[in-house]
């Protein structure tokens, strides 16, 4: 259960809050798999109301990162090795669709927002978890931001999201850390500015493959 609750913009609503508090939990692992989510303990937690919290688990479970337990109430969705497989292989999918034309119709004004998006993830401390997580994110989304189709994006967001979980298990790992992920970003990033489209799809399904294998020793 996560401990405490970041002071949030006084323009989003109590809904708002909760759904981005809790969502930022279950992503980084701070609510495990599985972990029952109970109102009453949520609205202490979230210095909120119940229907707001209700709410934020209903946006959640659209998100596939909350489930409904019948009429008990809700719990963190469950992690397993079948679903990290299905969500990996759809994400390489899409993303390379959307990569692919990202890079084809890519002006400069994409290149420059692409390049500024890496500067600022490699500037970020990974210490800084929710920072960098956003940061991390808005990279791997500038990287296909001139596909031209909104719905794809949407669809590779909500992919990046349910994969985060599991790359947080895969933090976990005793192995993981002996990754270069800081080069693996560099070396997408030049191909995409190079437009090299086939070296960037390769390397950026490398780059999600990679965590799958680390991942094969925590999740069964």
């Amino acid at each position: 259960m996560m401990k405490s609750v970041k002071p949030q913009n006084s323009t989003q609503s109590s809904t708002q809050r909760a759904y981005l508090d809790l969502r930022t939990a279950i992503i980084t692992g701070k609510m495990p798999p599985g972990e029952r989510l109970k109102v009453e303990a949520l609205k202490d937690t979230l210095s909120t109301g119940a229907s707001p919290v209700r709410e934020a688990l209903s946006l959640l479970t659209s998100d596939q990162l909350v489930e409904r337990i019948d009429q008990r109430g809700f719990r963190v969705a469950r992690a397993s090795r079948e679903q990290f497989q299905e969500i990996l292989d759809l994400r390489c999918q899409l993303e390379v669709m959307a990569l692919t034309e990202s890079i084809a119709s890519g002006n400069r004004d994409w290149e420059e927002a692409l390049v500024l998006s890496h500067h600022r993830m490699v500037r970020t401390e990974r210490d800084d978890t929710n920072e960098f997580e956003a940061r991390h994110k808005d990279f791997h989304m500038a990287l296909l931001a001139a596909c031209g189709s909104p719905i794809l994006l949407r669809f590779c967001g909500q992919l990046y999201d349910l994969n985060v979980r599991y790359r947080f298990l895969a933090g976990k790992s005793k192995t993981y850390g002996v990754r270069d992920v800081a080069s693996e970003h560099l070396a997408i990033l030049d191909a995409a500015v190079n437009r090299d489209v086939d070296l960037c799809a390769k390397l950026l399904g490398e780059h999600y493959r990679n965590t799958g294998e680390y991942l094969a020793e925590l999740i069964d």
